[in-house]
């Protein structure tokens, strides 16, 4: 079994570039694969490995400058589910685009996972998904809304747009493992909204810790990396992904008309030029002839914001 942490740390960074090659040897030194960004503001990521080489770049990552209280999400997978490593310098560890929002200065109310159920369903409260269209598609809370933005960049126009909907609401926010949370409940507190509550550690310590046939919680929660989906007692999901658009789709979806392996699905069809595919269905090939030759190819990559 492979043991994957997801991470996120607000902290500042000096100095980002001095950090990410010393912190990509550390990783590759102990078998670690992964995605892990690093910015200014901080470092947010998910990596997987065995036990002993995932200890010892934990502690490194501890290690860096106001790292020290770090915490972190384990889950197992039944094979490494990253193909590599990377270390990626961002501007932002998650990208919001708005340069006022510092989780540091102040985030709103965490919600423990066994408090979450019963604050959700109280009619004074209005529960809102931060995530993206297609993370919500497959999964999400009883009654949540679902802002229907394609990038988290898209949120504050949002709330802007429909703030008076939530008028005398008190706003409970979710994300998969609370890092877009800590930056979405800063901003509504910067726009004057008190009573602001996050779901601490986001969906996946919800269906680590909460019971089943206690949950609120309906389908799968996506995840950015091999495993693609997770549900209760985070259990690998049905999904796959669609290489093509990065989107999940379930083993019945590959029985349509619109699925080509690593070309396109019934989310993409009409999204790409036949040029795209044209050159999705090389690259398809390149995989093909590879793995014919027992060599180990590069599988097609997960979006890139690791935790969410």
């Amino acid at each position: 079994m492979f043991i994957l942490a997801a991470l996120y740390h607000f902290t500042p960074f000096e100095d980002p570039a001095a950090m990410q090659g010393p912190l990509q040897d550390v990783c590759r030194e102990n078998g670690i694969s992964g995605s892990l960004l690093i910015a200014r503001e901080g470092i947010n990521g998910t990596i997987a490995g065995h036990r002993a080489g995932l200890d010892t770049v934990l502690g490194y990552i501890r290690a860096l400058p106001g790292c020290a209280t770090l915490d972190w999400k384990e889950s197992t997978a039944a094979s490494q589910p990253f193909a590599r490593m990377k270390v990626k310098l961002k501007k932002e560890i998650v990208t919001m685009g708005q340069p006022d929002v510092d989780p540091r200065a102040h985030v709103g109310n965490y919600v423990e996972p066994e408090d979450w159920n019963e604050l959700i369903l109280s009619e004074d409260v209005a529960v809102i998904d931060t995530r993206n269209d297609y993370e919500v598609a497959i999964g999400t809370f009883e009654g949540a809304v679902d802002p229907m933005t394609a990038s988290f960049r898209d949120f504050p126009a949002w709330w802007e747009e429909n703030k008076e909907r939530f008028h005398n609401k008190r706003i409970a926010m979710f994300c998969t493992g609370g890092i877009r949370c800590e930056k979405s409940t800063n901003y509504l507190l910067g726009q004057g909204i008190e009573d602001v509550y996050h779901l601490k550690g986001g969906i996946l310590k919800y269906l680590e810790k909460v019971p089943e046939e206690q949950s609120t919680w309906n389908g799968e929660c996506f995840v950015f990396d091999g495993r693609v989906s997770v549900g209760h007692g985070l259990r690998e999901g049905p999904h796959e992904l669609c290489h093509a658009c990065r989107r999940p789709v379930l083993p019945e979806d590959k029985a349509r008309a619109e699925w080509e392996q690593g070309v396109s699905c019934h989310h993409c069809i009409g999204e790409t030029t036949d040029s795209d595919k044209t050159r999705f269905r090389e690259r398809q090939k390149q995989i093909r002839l590879a793995a014919e030759r027992g060599e180990q190819h590069i599988k097609v990559d997960v979006p890139v914001e690791p935790l969410g």
